[in-house]
Parts: structure tokens; C-alpha cells; sequence
């Protein structure tokens, strides 16, 4: 899936040595990490090219059915159902098997209608259908 980003970049700060990037969803500063960066700059895709309302929006929530509790990295909810399930890692992680395999243990709890996993560079998303994961190369909105 190809990713037109926003010319709209993150909003940072400096306090001290530290670095903090504004997250529009969650209305805080958080430590700028190279995974907080994608996932920043995908919230704005999803804001500002999609136009999804940060309203139903929900970042870095536990997840809490699955053995060892985890935190989700975005859900857009639509009709107040999961919706897009997006699954972020930094920039030079490669998006391989290890990391699909988190994103659809994720999936097994949270069941939305898209997945989709980035490191910000690359994006593979996949649409469920019939019980049937299929690749995409956009998402209905």
C-alpha cells in the first residue's frame, strides 16, 4: 500500500536533551522514539488525508484478552467497531514475519476490517473478507 503523507509534520519540542513529539489523539507529549515518530506521522494520514476524526481514534491501548497483555499502536473505530487495526515499527525494522505475527495476535482480539503494518517506509494492508485476510492497496473510508 502506498502512503501519501500530509505535508503537515508532527509538532516537537526539546526540554533539556530530550526530544517530545505531540500526539494529536491522545492531546500529550510523549518521549520521541523512532516507533513514536511512525506512528505520529501515520496519525496524521490518518487525520489529514483520510480524514478520519481523531475523535475515533484510539492509541496505545491494552489489549486484554491475550495471555501476556499488550498495547495496541492504533485503532480507528467506525460505527463504534474496530475498524483499521495499525500495528507501527520503527522505521528500520523490517516488516517480516515476526512482526505480522504480532499484528494478527493483535487481530485475533480486536477483529477490525483492516489490518495494517508499517514502519513508515513500507505499508501492507489487508482487508478481511469472509474470514479471509486479502491484501489491499487502499482503504474504504
Amino acid at each position: 500500500m502506498f502512503i501519501s503523507y500530509p505535508d503537515i509534520k508532527p509538532k516537537i519540542k526539546t526540554v533539556g536533551n530530550t526530544e517530545f513529539v505531540f500526539c494529536l489523539v491522545r492531546k500529550k507529549w510523549f518521549t520521541l522514539t523512532p516507533e513514536e515518530w511512525v506512528r505520529q506521522n501515520f496519525l496524521l494520514f490518518l487525520t489529514h488525508t483520510l480524514g478520519f476524526s481523531p475523535s475515533i481514534i484510539a492509541v496505545e491501548k491494552k489489549i486484554k484478552n491475550l495471555q501476556t497483555p499488550k498495547r495496541f499502536d492504533i485503532v480507528v473505530y467506525k460505527n463504534d467497531l474496530p475498524y483499521i487495526l495499525i500495528e507501527c515499527k520503527e522505521m528500520n525494522v523490517v516488516l517480516g514475519q515476526s512482526a505480522l505475527t504480532q499484528t494478527l495476535n493483535y487481530f485475533s482480539e480486536i477483529q477490525s476490517r483492516y489490518i495494517i503494518l508499517t514502519n513508515g517506509n513500507q505499508t501492507f494492508a489487508y482487508e478481511k473478507i469472509n474470514n479471509t485476510l486479502n491484501v489491499v492497496d487502499h482503504i474504504e473510508t
